[in-house]
């Protein structure tokens, strides 16, 4: 039996989660929210994030109705993230296991999200579409390692999602993404996009330059002149958030599918914030029932981040042996997904 707190705080949420040998005791998080159409600065939410993470680590406690002396390892986002927030968790945990006399054990976010996904739904050995405001993902098991068949060339989908929504000055509340999809939802005129795949991997950074040109024309004045559908949509942010929905996600699309073409794999399973989306749930779900598959998702409390997906990832590590000497106990804003041994899966 294996008890576990993990904290996660790559980015502007920081959770802190409690597990015990599968068994969600605690999952608590709070959220950085900027003003419309700003973003998050690293220093800014490292502030956040000193502030409240105490009081989460507390709250963990209580909830899961457990003390300090019922833990077994203490867990902490290793990266890949943003380091100021990185470090606050890594601080925190590497204090608290110092306290507490207890194993420290620095966890890879991505692992974090797919082990999660994969406890939750149930999938067995999925291709795995990872998709969030910093990563955008294709993977797949093989060989004691999450080997990556695609991944984006330049700005994750999040991203590209997040700042469109500056763009248009929507709410950051509860996030960018969300507030894209709900406008999305009154758009009807699908107006043609740029479709950037290069074999296994994508590209969003032009399609962001193209569609921010389309809502805000003064970004570039000296443009040729645009297009008569160009020119009508200009004043029709949902039928922009609509399109530029169905464009990105149909990218995806393919490349997972080819991804299980190649795999022989029948089961898609996506993690990260923007696996929340339920148009991106919809296409991939048709894609998956056309080749006789079947897709795996979660909701917003264990695809967003979180801490209990660090707690699970880290507990999973620690049953098979897995140490973490306490001088390694740094952060990493670049740790590939590809870089991790996984020791705790034997098929």
């Amino acid at each position: 039996m294996v008890c576990s707190l993990g904290i996660e705080g790559s980015a502007n949420k920081i959770g802190v989660g409690i597990i015990r040998d599968g068994e969600v005791l605690a999952n608590v998080r709070r959220t950085y929210i900027t003003p419309p159409g700003e973003g998050f600065l690293p220093n800014t939410t490292a502030k956040h994030h000193r502030e409240v993470i105490l009081t989460l680590v507390e709250e963990s406690l209580k909830e899961a109705n457990i003390k300090p002396a019922d833990l077994d390892v203490v867990c902490y986002t290793k990266g890949p993230g943003m380091a100021p927030p990185l470090l606050v968790g890594a601080i925190v945990a590497r204090t608290l296991a110092l306290l507490w006399k207890k194993p420290l054990m620095g966890v890879n976010h991505c692992i974090g999200h797919i082990e999660m996904g994969r406890h939750i739904t149930g999938a067995q050995n999925p291709i795995i579409l990872y998709v969030s405001g910093g990563n955008t993902q294709v993977i797949a098991y093989s060989n004691k390692k999450y080997r990556i068949f695609g991944e984006t060339i330049d700005i994750a989908v999040g991203n590209c999602l997040d700042r469109f929504a500056r763009i248009l000055k929507l709410p950051n509340d509860p996030s960018p993404g969300y507030n894209i999809e709900q406008m999305a939802k009154n758009g009807s005129k699908y107006i043609k996009l740029p479709y950037v795949v290069k074999g296994m991997d994508v590209s969003f950074s032009g399609i962001l330059s193209h569609i921010e040109e389309l809502a805000d024309p003064t970004k570039n004045p000296n443009k040729r002149k645009r297009t008569q559908e160009a020119e009508s949509s200009e004043t029709k942010p949902a039928d922009l958030c609509f399109s530029l929905q169905e464009t990105i996600f149909a990218m995806l699309v393919e490349i997972t599918e080819r991804a299980m073409a190649h795999c022989g794999s029948n089961e898609v399973l996506i993690v990260g914030g923007v696996g929340c989306n339920e148009r991106l749930q919809k296409m991939m779900e048709i894609m998956c029932e056309e080749r006789g598959g079947k897709l795996f998702a979660t909701d917003e409390r264990y695809c967003i981040d979180n801490g209990l997906m660090i707690a699970h990832a880290g507990a999973e590590m620690f049953k098979s042996g897995t140490r973490m000497p306490f001088e390694e106990s740094f952060v990493t804003q670049r740790y590939r997904t590809d870089e991790v041994l996984v020791t705790w899966r034997d098929d």
